[in-house]
């Protein structure tokens, strides 16, 4: 689209999540003019991690397991949750420094979902309370549709017909 065509600026989807809720979608960081699109503020605050319980504890006292669920949404299938958390075990046993590992995973997530933040700083909310970060990620996820127990496939599966064309007929017919 050329500037002079007069068109207005639009978003250019690049990959539906596979969910009923709109906010699933994944965007450009760009406007089909090249602009750069306003960030998004996250759907949960960095310390509302005690509001869901569950996943806080989760995060606490086994983070590898959240930032599996994380890893595989995010990564769009294309690397386990067990396979995601068990680099995360190994790397918090050998450097004890997984922070710097599920820094990259948030960043990524931030681009995906145009989510306000970035630099230095989401390093430092991993270091220092990695379980509240951890909590928001994956609250972040869950509330774009996704249900994170199980998974990427079995997300797209669930939410097929939701991301599927319509049948488009070839020729005339009666």
């Amino acid at each position: 689209m050329l500037p002079s065509e007069g068109h207005h600026v639009l978003l250019q989807r690049l990959h539906v999540q596979y969910s009923s809720n709109p906010n699933a979608y994944v965007y450009d960081e760009k406007t089909s003019l090249g602009q750069p699109q306003d960030e998004v503020p996250w759907s949960v605050g960095f310390c509302d991690c005690f509001s869901d319980m569950k996943t806080c504890c989760i995060a606490f006292w086994c983070p590898c397991i959240t930032f599996g669920q994380i890893a595989e949404i995010v990564y769009k299938g294309s690397t386990s949750c067990g396979a995601s958390g068990a680099l995360y075990t190994l790397i918090l046993l050998i450097t004890g420094c997984s922070c710097l590992y599920s820094c990259f995973y948030r960043s990524k997530l931030r681009k995906q979902y145009m989510l306000k933040g970035g630099g230095c700083g989401y390093c430092m909310l991993h270091f220092c309370c990695e379980s509240c970060a951890l909590t928001q990620e994956y609250r972040e996820l869950k509330s774009r549709g996704f249900d994170m127990t199980i998974g990427w496939h079995a997300n797209v599966e669930r939410n097929r017909g939701l991301a599927m064309a319509p049948v488009v007929e070839k020729g005339m017919s009666r």
